[in-house]
């Protein structure tokens, strides 16, 4: 019995982390708070460069970010109103989403994102 609560105990000190690149070039590791979306992420942390002016709301794209490709397979499926947000920026890549559509679990840790250019 005391083997198993100790492997509980140690699976929650599992720290898990995400890390974003500001567009100074500058990358900040944040810890992932599990349920928070990465939007809310980055701006709990004091980066300024998501102003995310709609709050997390999905009406703007002032959350845009560019995700390392190899973890666009493990993420949930763009909706199709992110994907219209995302058709009015001169930035858009294949690699961009929306910081606020991106709920961040445990299962994440170690994603890289860059903060896209403002339009």
């Amino acid at each position: 019995m005391l083997k198993s609560a100790s492997r509980r105990w140690s699976c929650k000190q599992i720290m898990a982390e995400v890390f974003v690149t500001t567009r100074d070039g500058v990358e900040h590791r944040i810890d992932i708070t599990d349920g928070l979306s990465l939007m809310e992420t980055i701006r709990n942390a004091g980066i300024d460069d998501v102003l995310a002016l709609c709050g997390g709301c999905c009406s703007c794209a002032t959350c845009h970010v560019h995700v390392d490709p190899s973890f666009s397979g493990i993420l949930p499926p763009m909706g199709d109103d992110e994907d219209d947000l995302l058709d009015c920026s001169a930035h858009r890549t294949e690699t961009s989403r929306l910081s606020c559509q991106i709920p961040l679990t445990y299962e994440l840790s170690g994603l890289k994102v860059r903060i896209a250019e403002e339009d």
